[in-house]
């Protein structure tokens, strides 16, 4: 079922705003990944068409993202030749009171999280129905493993009291991540202590990141049904 229009017009507004805002000319911008981001990408592709922007170049998160960079006219770079970003903007599936999320719907939060430790700036884009009051309350935490640990991983979840299911692809055959992994889905309900959660699990060798993106995120932009773009800021 397509989403509402007024969802679709939200995320544009949100993804459009975040350009507008926070990309100057002679800078190397994060691409994130999703139904939200992939509006940022196409604004920063108008711009620097029109010459409002010159001399920037992005780092997708996602090979999807780099096929849409593309297709807009985005120069391509890595973090081999460009450690340092300005900023990175990105989308979200859960935002909490703390501005800490949840990410990794898309299955790109691996890459997605990397970009984002070498920004400066995390800019989170969003519509207003992914504000929670706390993470977990109605997305599943994403898990990526390596295959072999597939069984041993979502059996440790499990232990630990959460619904678990294999993400699978829309063919029905097991999703397999830009880098070759397996994701599982945990179904926590609202976390008490997402940072005691991401502990345990980054201290599972089989794991290889956590959909817990926690004190990473500078601004969130969120898009109201009504068009408007608010923006909220660590502590506001």
């Amino acid at each position: 079922m397509p989403e509402p229009d007024r969802t679709t017009a939200a995320k544009r507004a949100a993804g459009r705003a975040a350009v507008d805002r926070f990309v100057r000319s002679e800078t190397a911008v994060g691409l994130g990944t999703g139904s939200t981001a992939v509006w940022a990408v196409r604004r920063l592709g108008e711009l620097l068409s029109d010459g409002t922007l010159e001399d920037v170049l992005g780092v997708p998160t996602s090979d999807a993202t780099a096929a849409e960079a593309r297709a807009c006219g985005i120069p391509l770079t890595t973090l081999d030749e460009h450690p340092r970003l300005d900023v990175t903007i990105d989308g979200a599936d859960e935002v909490d009171p703390d501005l800490n999320l949840v990410k990794g719907g898309g299955g790109a939060h691996l890459r997605e999280k990397i970009v984002a430790q070498a920004s400066d700036r995390l800019v989170i884009v969003v519509d207003e129905n992914k504000l929670v009051p706390a993470l977990g309350t109605g997305f599943a935490i994403p898990v990526e493993v390596v295959p072999m640990a597939l069984r041993p991983e979502r059996e440790h979840l499990e232990r630990l009291g959460y619904a678990v299911t294999e993400r699978v692809a829309a063919d029905g055959r097991p999703f397999v991540t830009d880098e070759g992994n397996r994701i599982l889905d945990a179904s926590t309900g609202p976390l008490a202590d997402p940072a005691a959660l991401l502990a345990d699990l980054e201290g599972r060798a089989g794991v290889v990141e956590v959909g817990l993106f926690l004190g990473m995120t500078s601004v969130v932009l969120v898009a109201g049904a009504d068009g408007g773009v608010r923006e909220l800021s660590p502590g506001s």
